[in-house]
């Protein structure tokens, strides 16, 4: 198939950067999202974005604005029925991504590839739920979408060829760099994150260093971008603790149980920078 028009369900963080860089890539994009706000909100910071990439000279004003014009919000689900290719950005919990790969399945066309960026969730058990598992992929993009170059494309273990090659291809045009990997809990990038970010919350919740001080150590010492603890806000404490949880029971291993302090923060509210408030203040 040829895929002109892309479906985006979630216009959260991640949703709305798939969809900035689907439209700036050429791609006419249908946003969708529960509620008007979300759409809005997607909408305003896609459009700082493109202000950003224009200010440092990667687009000209009129692709900026081309761009913009290429995505369609919408909070009709049914809206998605002609697209040629779906991404799913939702909330990272399997009930939620449940009902909407039941639905998509329902909706869509059968030769169309749904795929699911998510963090962790089984791209297996997802698959499972539809009537065309080999159709199914992970294609995890990185936070920033528009400025990481990463995308995990996960097969399930009825992904067929085909669908790998169509999803890889897609990434190339992104111009993303696709990297293969099978289902597991966490696939690579997680697998190996979160348990490091983990043992960052427990080494102050039993007070070996502040988070300024261990976030040092992996900026000076290790060469890292950014300490665990600035990471972990970033990307949300709330999405640190579930992907824990998915890795806890899909392992079994106790060496990914959620750290207590984690939990604490997350039950507060403190979910990182998108609150305000997390390891450090926003």
């Amino acid at each position: 198939m040829d895929i002109q028009r892309v479906g985006v369900i979630g216009a959260g963080t991640m949703g709305n950067g798939i969809a900035h860089v689907f439209a700036r890539s050429g791609f006419s994009v249908v946003l969708c999202d529960v509620e008007q706000r979300f759409l809005d909100r997607a909408l305003g910071t896609i459009s700082k974005n493109l202000d950003r990439e224009l200010a440092k000279g990667k687009v000209t004003s009129d692709e900026s604005v081309a761009a913009l014009g290429r995505i369609q919000p919408v909070t009709d689900r049914s809206k998605l029925a002609d697209c040629h290719f779906i991404v799913e950005a939702a909330t990272e919990k399997f009930e939620i991504k449940t009902e909407i790969f039941r639905d998509l399945d329902r909706l869509t066309k059968p030769d169309v590839v749904l795929a699911s960026n998510t963090s962790s969730i089984s791209i297996t058990k997802l698959a499972a739920l539809t009537k065309r598992p080999e159709k199914i992929i992970g294609m995890h993009f990185f936070n920033p979408v528009p400025v990481m170059k990463l995308v995990e494309v996960i097969r399930g273990l009825a992904t067929s060829q085909e669908t790998f090659d169509t999803v890889r291809e897609l990434a190339i045009k992104l111009e993303k760099t696709p990297v293969e990997v099978n289902d597991a809990p966490g696939f690579v990038s997680n697998r190996v994150l979160m348990p490091l970010i983990n043992e960052a919350i427990y080494t102050v919740m039993e007070g070996v260093a502040t988070p300024e001080a261990i976030d040092e150590v992996f900026k000076l010492g290790m060469a890292h971008p950014m300490g665990p603890l600035t990471l972990a806000d970033f990307i949300g404490l709330d999405v640190c603790r579930d992907i824990m949880r998915v890795m806890h029971e899909g392992l079994g291993d106790p060496k990914y149980r959620p750290c207590p302090l984690l939990l604490k923060m997350v039950d507060a509210g403190w979910l990182g920078r998108k609150s305000g408030r997390g390891f450090y203040k926003y």
